[in-house]
């Protein structure tokens, strides 16, 4: 389904033009309305018309998406979130390679619906890193799976403070050769980026 729109928008009121775009778990507006709104904290989601209406806290909006797209925004909006493994790509037919200590709850939970957890997991690698230095082990300890096209999801501590960046985690695995395709909010402390190799590479 389309994951955005140039629309219409009313806030409050208050007529503009952006771009709406579904990121799961976030709705974001772009444009002279400029908002980041979670899914969960979005309340009265109902399709009138051509209109997208909901509310987020004390602010009303209406996104003229068109019916169709208003519809299909409108399950996207209401379903159960997904569970973290299905958003990190594991299932029970996966085999998983672990690096480095699960130490998140949350990350346990998702890695217990693998069919397997081994040294070699031929489908998903999850690496959790703290410092670019263990970025770097992985990309040398991964090479033949990454060579191989098998998925990467660095997963390191969120927020400022930390020895490790998103910026760090990034160019290190740009450097190797691997690009980011998604990225995938852990728990609280811990958030991931998932790299797979180049198709050129």
């Amino acid at each position: 389904m389309g994951r955005e729109a140039e629309c219409d928008c009313e806030c409050n009121g208050a007529r503009c033009r952006l771009k709406a775009l579904l990121e799961p778990p976030d709705l974001i507006l772009r444009g002279q309305v400029r908002r980041r709104l979670p899914f969960s904290e979005l309340k009265q989601i109902r399709v009138d018309g051509e209109l997208l209406r909901f509310t987020c806290g004390a602010d009303r909006f209406a996104l003229g998406v068109g019916s169709a797209m208003a519809e299909k925004w409108a399950r996207a909006l209401t379903a159960p979130p997904p569970s973290l493994a299905k958003r990190l790509g594991i299932s029970a037919d996966c085999a998983v390679r672990m690096i480095g200590a699960p130490d998140d709850d949350a990350l346990r939970g998702a890695l217990a619906t693998a069919r397997a957890v081994a040294d070699e997991g031929e489908d998903l690698i999850l690496a959790r890193v703290n410092t670019p230095a263990e970025v770097a082990y992985v990309l040398r300890a991964a090479a033949k799976q990454l060579e191989a096209r098998v998925p990467i999801w660095f997963i390191y501590p969120k927020g400022r403070g930390h020895a490790l960046t998103e910026n760090d985690v990034r160019m290190t695995a740009l450097a190797a050769g691997i690009v980011d395709t998604k990225v995938c909010a852990i728990s609280p402390t811990l958030t991931g980026l998932r790299f797979v190799r180049r198709r050129d590479s």
